[in-house]
């Protein structure tokens, strides 16, 4: 699997406990690769920017 593709975005996201979108309640497979970007940078880029 490729860094930063679809696919990685979906392990990292699952990796830290999110399974569905947090709004659209949503599968993470059936968002776009932009979308699952935006939500990594929001939700895992930014708790290991907080923790150091």
């Amino acid at each position: 699997m490729h860094k930063y593709s679809k696919g990685w975005f979906v392990q990292q996201l699952r990796s830290k406990g999110i399974k569905y979108h947090p709004q659209l309640r949503c599968h993470l497979g059936l968002l776009k690769e932009s979308e699952l970007r935006n939500l990594y940078y929001q939700y895992v880029e930014h708790e290991q920017q907080d923790s150091q």
